[in-house]
């Protein structure tokens, strides 16, 4: 009788343990820096704190952990740097992660972009952890031309396979080239889910009214040379001499720590060419597309591009690259016009087509609206990710695999 009682007691336990566990697992987001996830990722934060989880966040804070906060969320402030590049720096950067897992103990831990995947994923080596690794675009890493860049691919595409293929990993990619990319470095099909970013708050982002005046684009990014800025000056310069009445505005900080960056002295020159105008960063996104007729993005490779999703919402036409990411939300001749990578004389001559037509502009913003709407919204892709969230949850307390 004894004996019976306590094997009842026994599964009696294990089964409040379950139920425990499961009524608020802990979800962790491993980030560069707080103000990437307040503008990128905080729809989804809010999708799996709706879904019944205790959302984590760890990150570089500087200016927005209070924003963080006040949504409910823990904030753990990580001290690495993106400046930071010497081995000892990386390695010290990888074990303060690591001390993070082992203190708060998270069920799951969502790295989001190329470098949280890979020091994450090394951080959790030997931990009983489920993760989720978010690929937002395959960044310059993969898409550079000389030595150093094709050096810098080979050794992500090892590192990534290595560590995407690890047990109770799965891989996330907003756009079905990257997940084609993951397939052709043998990443398994079974451990790649597509989910289109963060989605777009649409209820909040509504369809703006053109503004008075010259035309204007404007261009969203931080200042890079894979995000065509170049290419988008020089085909301003060629309106201008052409006698376009055009404006340029280049949202965007100045980012030292990415070898693709724009200096300090070609960013202050293109602002004293006629009608560009550098303003830096812009948290009042809406505010910058309120200025402008057409969105542009001649970028060399995206995950999926918010910048672009958020013009489409408020419904500005898009100038877009035929590249991955950019092709998922600018639909040529449907929502916008796709040219071809570093081709300043075909972003002129798109612009050149939107500036004369304003029907046009009118017709391309509302099917960029109507495609938002449909596929990108915040609510349709919360529901997705908290779906994943859910399913790695369960697996890692159902797995016995995993040490409770």
């Amino acid at each position: 009788m004894q004996r019976h009682t306590n094997g009842k007691t026994l599964i009696l336990s294990l089964l409040e343990l379950l139920i425990t566990r499961m009524a608020s697992p802990k979800l962790l987001f491993l980030v560069t820096d707080d103000r990437y996830f307040m503008s990128h990722r905080l729809p989804m934060a809010r999708a799996a704190a709706k879904a019944g989880f205790e959302v984590h966040v760890g990150t570089r804070v500087k200016s927005y952990g209070d924003a963080i906060r006040a949504e409910g969320f823990t904030v753990h402030d990580l001290p690495w740097e993106k400046l930071k590049r010497s081995p000892l720096d990386i390695v010290r950067d990888i074990w303060a992660i690591r001390r993070l897992y082992q203190s708060l103990k998270p069920d799951i831990i969502h790295h989001i972009a190329l470098i949280p995947v890979i020091f994450g994923q090394l951080a959790a080596t030997g931990l009983s952890i489920a993760t989720v690794n978010t690929i937002a675009g395959l960044g310059s890493g993969f898409i550079g031309r000389d030595l150093k860049g094709k050096i810098l691919k080979t050794g992500l595409i090892l590192a990534l396979r290595i560590l995407l293929t690890r047990q109770f990993s799965l891989s996330v990619v907003q756009n079905e080239d990257d997940r084609a990319a993951l397939r052709s470095i043998d990443i398994p099909a079974n451990t790649i889910r597509l989910v289109a970013g963060s989605g777009v708050d649409t209820d909040l982002l509504k369809p703006l009214p053109e503004p008075e005046g010259p035309i204007t684009i404007g261009i969203a990014a931080r200042m890079l040379n894979d995000k065509g800025i170049r290419p988008l000056v020089e085909a301003q310069a060629m309106l201008h001499a052409k006698g376009f009445n055009t404006r340029l505005l280049l949202a965007g900080d100045y980012d030292p720590t990415n070898r693709s960056a724009i200096s300090i002295d070609d960013l202050q020159s293109f602002a004293r060419q006629p009608g560009v105008e550098w303003l830096g960063h812009v948290d009042d996104i809406q505010a910058l597309w309120a200025r402008c007729h057409i969105a542009a993005l001649p970028s060399r490779r995206e995950g999926l591009p918010k910048a672009l999703l958020e013009a489409a919402a408020l419904g500005r036409p898009l100038v877009a690259t035929d590249v991955p990411g950019c092709r998922d939300v600018a639909i040529d001749s449907e929502t916008g016009f796709l040219v071809p990578v570093d081709d300043a004389n075909a972003l002129a001559i798109a612009i050149a087509i939107l500036a004369r037509d304003p029907a046009l502009r009118a017709q391309f913003g509302a099917a960029g609206r109507r495609r938002v709407e449909k596929l990108f919204s915040s609510t349709a892709i919360g529901t997705q990710i908290a779906a994943i969230y859910r399913d790695m949850a369960e697996l890692r307390i159902a797995d016995p695999h995993f040490a409770v």
